[in-house]
């Protein structure tokens, strides 16, 4: 008499499996969120030292070249006064500002997602702050009667892995599913943030000061020692036209 095997996996091993691969997600999240958070501070730094070096330096030629160009035309008088007389912003622009209507619709589903989200429901405290979070983001929705954001809420609550109830091994393994989808989404995001931010024009000047800096050479210092020749010869051009 043979015994029947069951095919495909073993539900305690998929669920061992399961959790193995969220553990290496969750590695690869912190990881790239620690990547992210990196690489912003490193560009926000950089963004204050190259304003405070340069980009005060560039406003006070910019200032300087117009004021010569005003003084040159001869219409400094002239464009100030055809300032001072510009027309008021179009109708358009206040109608566009005007708060949106809540109709029903909107009013049923910011219920249903009230009754779905609502931190009262939560079980610990980390599902209390996020369904806080995005009663928050509700709240604002509602405010702004924007229907397709409320339902864009509640669907992507329907598909997370707090939605799903139960203590079975088929709810255990979809809750592992959905949370290893959430992560992955998020490292796609995380992913797309950094390559952002790695291609903006700042970043590239980062980067263009730190090689000229490991040949021993100081780029934002040769850019303000032009500046600062630029700003004298636009200077003295000013002075002997205006004096």
């Amino acid at each position: 008499m043979s015994t029947l095997v069951p095919s495909g996996p073993h539900p305690d091993n998929e669920l061992e499996d399961l959790h193995a691969q969220l553990l290496e997600r969750e590695g690869q999240l912190a990881n790239r969120r620690d990547e992210v958070t990196r690489t912003r501070a490193d560009l926000d730094a950089f963004r204050i030292h190259y304003r405070h070096e340069v980009g005060l330096l560039h406003e006070e030629l910019d200032r300087l070249e117009l004021a010569l160009a005003e003084a040159e035309l001869g219409i400094l008088t002239e464009r100030l006064g055809e300032t001072e007389s510009q027309p008021a912003p179009p109708t358009a622009d206040r109608i566009e500002s005007t708060p949106r209507f809540t109709t029903d619709a909107i009013r049923r589903l910011f219920r249903d997602v009230a009754k779905a989200i609502h931190p009262d429901l939560a079980q610990d405290p980390t599902a209390r702050d996020r369904r806080h979070s995005l009663m928050v983001e509700a709240n604002r929705a509602y405010a702004g009667g924007d229907e397709e954001q409320l339902r864009a809420i509640l669907q992507a609550w329907e598909r997370s892995p707090e939605a799903v109830q139960g203590t079975d091994q088929e709810a255990m393994r979809l809750r592992l599913v959905r949370r290893i989808d959430q992560i992955e989404a998020e490292l796609d995001t995380l992913a797309s943030d950094l390559t952002a931010m790695q291609e903006s024009s700042l970043w590239k000047l980062k980067a263009m000061v730190d090689d000229e800096a490991a040949k021993g050479k100081d780029l934002i210092k040769d850019m303000v020692r032009r500046l600062k020749r630029d700003i004298l010869v636009a200077t003295n051009r000013l002075d002997a036209l205006t004096h």
